[in-house]
């Protein structure tokens, strides 16, 4: 999510490949070089895809090759974004085989934010295929993964010029309606708060299911939600 602020970030853990095979898994990365630049990384889809591209990002970065430059070097957050999507598309291809990768089991989506020394902070959608789109004005969030739930709230709610502590109010009220309406997602919850131009890692927390916080927030949004019903005009047959 782009602020004025900032960047936000958040993920939930669970991943699984049937309701008997249930695990937990983290999809939040973050890189910096301090006083240089800030990079995060959200991944969603099939795990070993995921997988693979964060560890081919990071050996990429540590050891010398042809490939460059990495990551961790290039010159504007679109490099960064554009070296991901390459990365993800090489991977789905690598273990599609030759079918079509759009149409692979093995895809994954992935959101990319950060900022670079001198430029502005920037975040991106980066698709199974390698393509990408930069958030906007129009369109300052991005979600991958489970999002029909939670979408309603962040498009009702968001504003740009809110505080971080209040953009982390508001993602838990999305992850809370997505967590009561799919399995498919868990807690814990990885956060990561960015700041403009700090050029170092945020705040990065980890909400566990037993968080109180999180626990009032559920409630309390539950509560208020029941409220707002009742003190709706009433249907007339």
């Amino acid at each position: 999510m782009r602020l004025d602020k900032g960047l936000i970030f958040m993920s939930d853990t669970r991943t699984n490949a049937g309701v008997d095979n249930v695990s937990m898994f983290r999809k939040l990365f973050t890189w910096s070089v301090p006083g240089e630049r800030v990079i995060t990384i959200l991944t969603a889809g099939n795990l070993a895809t995921s997988q693979a591209v964060i560890n081919l990002l990071e050996e990429r970065s540590k050891i010398p090759d042809e490939r460059r430059p990495t990551f961790l070097e290039a010159p504007t957050m679109f490099q960064v974004a554009n070296l991901v999507g390459e990365t993800l598309r090489e991977c789905v291809r690598r273990q599609a085989g030759e079918g079509p990768v759009s149409e692979s089991p093995f895809g994954a989506s992935l959101i990319v934010g950060g900022q670079i020394k001198g430029m502005e902070p920037r975040l991106f959608l980066v698709y199974p295929e390698g393509n990408f789109i930069e958030a906007s004005e129009e369109t300052p969030f991005f979600q991958i993964g489970e999002t029909k739930y939670g979408r309603p709230i962040l498009v009702r709610a968001y504003e740009r010029s809110m505080s971080m502590e209040d953009a982390v109010k508001l993602l838990f009220v999305s992850f809370d309606s997505t967590l009561k309406a799919n399995l498919s997602v868990g807690m814990p919850l990885d956060i990561h708060a960015y700041e403009t131009d700090s050029f170092q890692p945020g705040i990065q927390r980890r909400i566990e299911a037993d968080d109180p916080y999180f626990g009032q927030i559920s409630s309390g949004w539950g509560d208020a939600l029941k409220t707002a019903f009742n003190a709706l005009p009433d249907y007339k047959f």
